[in-house]
């Protein structure tokens, strides 16, 4: 059985994928959507520990079950693009693929400052030291998000999370183990940030979707159909292996 463990991006909870994971049970999926911790001294090393608690959570479960191996497909939105590649690193026996949602990436030492551009980095810092304290990163408005619909952009103002400014500045550790595993990159059109060339230079497979930003909300439909179509490519790869 595929098992998708969807990890939100920056200023989410679990919530993120509210409107996804119930696509993905119908077309017999099982999903696991971790909380990242949001408090002042979160980084993104503690993310990744937590999505590499979830990882040995399914392990385990699926041990004590004695059945048989289920297709791990770790998927990032937004900053868990980096989280979930570290998450990967380390436990890369657990993870079948990953995908990134318009997903910031990189290699070992890389954090998501070092991927954004000096007006995303300015901006972001002087947001921090305005109104966060200079540790907390306040949340952007929705429209920031691309979220235009005056109801989904009042359904997410009530439910967006301060972020610790540790997670953009905290660079991954990576030992190079993620990059034996299979990759799709699905990138939002018009792009915000260049993030098919993060994708492209991992050697991923990558895919566009028109949507904003945030297609979880927006395009939940859209963004269901591509992850199931990256888990029949895991599938197709699998059957070429075995013949």
């Amino acid at each position: 059985m595929t098992v998708f463990v969807l990890v939100h991006g920056a200023w989410y909870g679990s919530w993120a994928w509210d409107r996804v994971t119930p696509l993905l049970h119908q077309a017999g999926a099982r999903t696991v959507t971790p909380a990242l911790t949001l408090d002042g001294d979160a980084g993104l090393h503690l993310h990744a520990d937590e999505v590499v608690a979830a990882l040995d959570g399914l392990a385990g479960n699926r041990d004590q079950a004695r059945g048989a191996a289920d297709d791990g497909i770790l998927v990032g939105h937004s900053y868990a693009g980096l989280v979930v590649r570290q998450a990967a690193d380390l436990r890369p026996h657990l993870v079948s693929r990953i995908v990134l949602i318009d997903g910031w990436a990189g290699g070992d030492g890389t954090s998501l400052f070092d991927l954004a551009p000096d007006s995303f980095v300015t901006a972001i810092r002087a947001a921090a030291e305005a109104r966060g304290g200079g540790t907390t990163i306040p949340a952007p408005p929705p429209g920031a998000f691309g979220i235009t619909d005056p109801a989904d952009a009042a359904w997410l103002a009530d439910r967006l999370i301060p972020q610790p400014l540790r997670t953009f500045t905290e660079p991954t550790r990576l030992t190079g183990a993620v990059d034996k595993i299979p990759g799709t990159g699905i990138y939002c059109r018009p792009l915000t940030y260049p993030f098919n060339r993060f994708a492209d230079e991992l050697g991923y497979r990558s895919i566009p979707l028109d949507g904003p930003h945030d297609a979880m909300l927006s395009r939940p439909e859209a963004v269901a159909r591509l992850l199931l179509q990256a888990a029949d490519h895991l599938d197709y790869e699998n059957e070429k292996l075995e013949r």
